[in-house]
């Protein structure tokens, strides 16, 4: 039997392949010494001051509204734990466990860096549920996206036996998975509880897990994408152009279709410029490949960051604005706008396939001498589809919230951002579905036989639609197409026929889903 890989916490930023392994609880996590030792000399410092009389924000003082009033010795063990009580106020559906096992990740490496001010302790807490598969339950809604301090809320008070967890895959109280785990709560020090709830590690975490998606949904639909272009029969000299003139990422896609488009060894029409919708898919999926890969970069980058208030900066404690994860926001909302423009080219290209103008296909692909409706209907789903998409890349950033006395009146919506970027990968995977299901419809009608991806998606497609002859039910086609299309298996098998390699090797798409 394989060992498991060890991965090594050391502040340092993680990548894709380390998220991926962490979420999945493939790999043995251990922290590095050299890392401990940096959050020990911070929390020397933060001791120091307090030991001073030094008011420190969340340590020895109030929170929000309450930052001005103090707390002695006697009674700061009692504020803190009633501090991360009161923010275990999260409520709704719950994020999947491998982006809360990604968050424990962040939030550990984050406090590697050495700027937190925890304790030692607080750290491999963390890991410890991370190697022992407590998982604790976090429910969506509850941050504003400036810290999440109603989500991470509930990861910290799992650590402190409260709120609760899973464990081996089975949800129980925050007690009893701590003990079945072998694990006990621990005390959380001054400064500890903050650390835990102040952090935007959950924001983080489901934003890489999104965008990481977002990736694979991308790599479908230029699979659907090539295989409806080429049931009608596209050129690929604008493909081959943008292969020589366009940005590297324009290059790179066009390449990937010209080569797709040969590989299919489907004739082409003879129509010498084709509609926009096919000329310009390269830069269409060229401008989501570079809008993905930098909200991408951004949301890494964080992964070592200390977004903590205060921070302890060489030997002071400073108050900090790091808890705005405003570059994330934005660049995932490019991002989103960008899949808004992926959704419309699919969509065109379903329109244009069921006109009947290519290839002298039939209007709606209905056969002939046969009395059907056939797919004009289901272009009404693609609309929808299309307008979804569009729908959600309204910017929700900029909005204005003031909370806690006034002072805390910026804020990203960082988790409300990724939601509706999550709603827009499920429209994009059923709009690739479509564009499966016509273009087996075109391609039997023209009687090819195509190679390559293309024949790949034909494959898959067949598997669950047979050629359309009368008019009939097709949600559940629809749906048996997208599950199979959208898979870790077809995945592997579309990065082995057509890789493109770069693009891949980033979001570690070898690793499947």
């Amino acid at each position: 039997m394989p060992s498991r890989p060890i991965l090594i916490l050391d502040g340092s930023q993680l990548d894709y392949r380390s998220l991926t392994l962490i979420g999945r609880a493939e790999a043995d996590i251990v922290v590095a010494e050299e890392g401990l030792s940096r959050v020990h000399r911070a929390r020397a410092v933060l001791e120091a001051t307090m030991a001073a009389g030094t008011p420190v924000y969340g340590a020895n003082t109030g929170v929000g509204a309450m930052r001005d009033v103090t707390f002695g010795l006697s009674v700061i063990d009692e504020f803190n734990a009633g501090l991360m009580r009161a923010h275990h106020f999260g409520t709704g559906d719950l994020f999947p466990a491998d982006v809360v096992r990604a968050a424990m990740a962040i939030r550990a490496n984050s406090a590697l860096a050495g700027y937190t001010g925890c304790t030692e302790m607080l750290v491999t807490s963390y890991v410890d549920l991370l190697n022992r598969d407590v998982v604790p339950v976090v429910r969506r809604a509850g941050s504003i996206g400036c810290a999440d301090i109603g989500l991470m809320g509930q990861i910290g008070a799992v650590l402190a036996g409260d709120g609760e967890a899973y464990f081996a895959g089975k949800r129980m109280s925050a007690a009893a998975a701590l003990s079945a785990a072998g694990l006990a709560p621990i005390t959380l020090k001054a400064k500890d509880s903050l650390a835990a709830i102040s952090s935007n590690a959950i924001g983080y975490a489901v934003a890489s897990h999104a965008l990481r998606s977002a990736a694979a949904a991308v790599r479908t639909l230029l699979a659907s994408g090539i295989t409806l272009a080429a049931a009608m029969g596209v050129s690929s000299a604008p493909w081959e152009a943008a292969a020589a003139i366009g940005t590297p990422a324009q290059a790179s896609v066009a390449s990937w279709l010209a080569e797709a488009a040969k590989a299919a060894r489907v004739p082409a029409d003879r129509g010498v410029h084709d509609p926009l919708s096919l000329r310009m898919m390269a830069q269409v999926f060229a401008a989501a490949v570079q809008h993905l890969e930098a909200a991408a970069r951004s949301t890494l980058a964080t992964t070592a960051q200390s977004d903590d208030n205060p921070v302890v900066v060489g030997d002071r404690v400073l108050s900090s604005g790091g808890s705005l994860p405003l570059d994330v926001a934005i660049d995932l909302q490019s991002a989103g706008l960008a899949l808004a423009h992926v959704a419309r080219n699919s969509f065109n290209r379903c329109v244009l396939i069921c006109n009947g103008r290519r290839r002298e296909l039939p209007i709606n692909l209905v056969a002939p001498h046969v009395a059907a409706t056939g797919f004009g209907p289901i272009l009404k789903l693609a609309g929808e589809l299309f307008a979804r998409t569009l729908s959600l890349i309204q910017p929700i950033s900029a909005q204005s919230l003031v909370v806690a006395d006034g002072i805390e009146d910026e804020a990203a919506f960082l988790p409300l951002v990724v939601e509706r970027f999550e709603r827009q990968i499920r429209a994009l995977r059923r709009l690739a579905a479509l564009e499966c299901l016509l273009a087996a419809q075109a391609i039997d009608l023209m009687r090819d036989r195509p190679e390559g991806v293309v024949g790949h998606v034909y494959d898959i497609t067949r598997a669950h639609s047979a050629f359309y002859a009368e008019d009939r039910a097709l949600s559940c086609e629809v749906e048996a197409i997208e599950a199979t299309l959208t898979s870790g298996e077809t995945m592997l098998r579309l990065l082995d026929a057509a890789p493109l390699p770069s693009f891949d090797a980033f979001f570690s798409l070898d690793l499947g889903f």
